[in-house]
């Protein structure tokens, strides 16, 4: 793969960026891709396009203004509270945004003929969104490459992962104080260690936290 090229889905959140530092150690090529869709923390997308430059990686931010019409929903209402309800996924859920993502990553990567589209989706910490399923990411891939008529790969570095694991992934890719400073996963808009108390921070922070707890018993 050293020799090839791979289009990264972008938020410039912890799980993408992760994923971006690895696909910079594995291809020869990196783009990233980042959509707006009207987001409430629309401040990813300017840390997106920060973290982008700093890592001199080129990058597209692609309007996907039509999905916030058809999906309202906590992401991109200001009205809407985020909530959890056992055995729901929480109201952060974005109805097809994943499905979309990939497939304009798909049609994006075909212009650069870069086979290799990465993403950092995960079912070990997925909150229940469906289209964060390792069956979905498989039937996606055989999809889009009948549609297109190209051999694409989608890579899930984080899928079987969960948060702290996530964070030692970021470790070993000398990549943790930047990941934990730079990047913005937070619902509210607060970059690094994010406002704590929603549902993203909560889950970023208790797996630092065991990470954290983990290393120092080494």
């Amino acid at each position: 793969m050293k020799n090839e090229k791979a289009v990264v889905v972008f938020s410039g959140g912890q799980d993408s960026t992760t994923c971006l530092f690895w696909a910079k150690e594995r291809f020869a090529e990196v783009i990233a891709v980042t959509f707006d869709y009207g987001q409430r923390h629309r401040l990813e997308l300017e840390c997106a396009a920060d973290i982008a430059r700093d890592l001199q990686v080129p990058h597209h931010i692609l309007d996907m203004s039509l999905l916030n019409q058809l999906a309202p929903n906590a992401l991109t209402r200001s009205d809407i509270e985020i909530t959890e309800k056992e055995g729901q996924p929480p109201s952060t859920f974005v109805e097809g945004r994943n499905l979309l993502f990939l497939s304009f990553a798909a049609v994006l990567a075909k212009q650069y003929d870069a086979r290799h589209i990465v993403t950092g989706v995960c079912e070990t910490d997925f909150s229940g969104y469906p289209d964060c399923r390792d069956v979905f990411i498989k039937s996606l891939n055989v999809t889009l490459n009948l549609s297109m008529d190209t051999n694409f790969v989608i890579h899930t570095p984080l899928m079987w992962l969960d948060k702290a694991e996530t964070w030692e992934l970021a470790d070993e890719l000398g990549a943790f104080e930047y990941v934990r400073e730079r990047t913005l996963t937070c619902y509210n808009g607060v970059k690094g260690d994010g406002c704590g108390e929603c549902p993203a921070c909560k889950l970023r922070q208790n797996g630092l936290q065991t990470y954290l707890a983990r290393k120092e018993e080494k």
